[in-house]
């Protein structure tokens, strides 16, 4: 069967419009490599923040994705932040959420304006998030490395800017995010689900149960021996793997074989202190090939995603 080119019309009456008329047979999808561009698979390893002086060190896909930059996916920015000990960092973005991971070190977050001077004393493991309003200050009383994930991309394609802070800054205790995914995993019947992890919500964001009106986040571990089944979203996942040893890996693809394998995966294997994406659409299975507890932190654009209904997760 032959295609029909792929046509456009301007408009007649005004050669200088900026009018537009496609054929939508061949229109309607235009996520393809030189339009909307797909999101590609990208990995992230612990040499980038493992040594050199303070820094932001964004994991930026703007060119491949052709969106302004630094992205790491349409509408999220990724980045580690080195912070040698006795030293600060400030991390401006013009965002309605950011999201900060501590994968070691500890210090004290200082943030003024619209959080009106609030403080958040973090160590390794903790999380905390932050809304519209003010420049926080990261000072670190160690060496000390963060994950920061923010959604200026996104207000960046949408040429708006945050008017006011839509949650409180918020801190989850590395021990008791630990405590309570344990007790979780302990649970009879556990060790069967698709997925042993804990969403981490907030008290101003009762629709949604998710960390911010716009991010969702994961915290979460994959057993020893362990093969989580596929699943599913159209959310993007920024994949922070938080400790593991060799042999866990993610197995990711387009389609489903009749067993409910991935038919051709591609195979993304974890480093501690690394990160990945994973598209949208895509499934994707976590296995456990060594012989020790796995974690990992998956933050998402999913909070936009479910106040528009369109996350649409799905299970193999």
């Amino acid at each position: 069967m032959t295609q029909t080119p792929e046509r456009r019309r301007s408009a007649d009456a005004d050669p200088a419009s900026k009018a537009l008329l496609f054929d939508y047979r061949q229109a309607a999808n235009p996520v393809r490599p030189g339009l909307t561009e797909p999101i590609p698979y990208r990995c992230w390893g612990p040499e980038l923040h493992a040594q050199g002086p303070s820094a932001i060190l964004p994991l930026d896909l703007s060119d491949a994705l052709g969106v302004p930059g630094p992205a790491t996916s349409p509408g999220l920015a990724a980045h580690f932040i080195r912070i040698v000990g006795g030293e600060g960092v400030r991390a401006a973005a013009t965002a309605t959420s950011s999201l900060f991971y501590v994968l070691s070190g500890s210090g004290v977050c200082r943030s003024r304006d619209q959080l009106s001077g609030s403080e958040i004393h973090w160590q390794a493991g903790d999380l905390f998030v932050l809304p519209a309003g003010g420049t926080p200050l990261l000072e670190a009383s160690t060496d000390s490395v963060l994950y920061w994930v923010h959604d200026a991309p996104l207000l960046t394609y949408l040429g708006v800017a945050p008017s006011a802070p839509r949650f409180e800054p918020t801190h989850y205790s590395g021990a008791w995010l630990q405590q309570e995914l344990l007790a979780l995993a302990a649970q009879p019947g556990s060790r069967n689900s698709n997925r042993l992890s804990l969403l981490l919500a907030n008290r101003d964001l009762p629709s949604t149960r998710t960390v911010t009106h716009v991010l969702w986040a994961m915290y979460g571990l994959v057993p020893a021996g362990a093969t989580q089944a596929p699943h599913r979203h159209q959310s993007v996942a920024l994949d922070l793997i938080i400790a593991c040893q060799p042999g866990v890996y993610t197995l990711v693809g387009t389609e489903l074989n009749n067993d409910g394998s991935i038919r051709n995966p591609q195979r993304i294997d974890w480093q501690p202190g690394g990160a990945f994406i994973t598209p949208p659409g895509h499934w994707h299975a976590h296995v456990n090939e060594s012989g020790e507890t796995a974690w990992l932190l998956p933050i998402q654009d999913a909070g936009l995603q479910t106040y528009l209904r369109s996350l649409d997760i799905r299970f193999a």
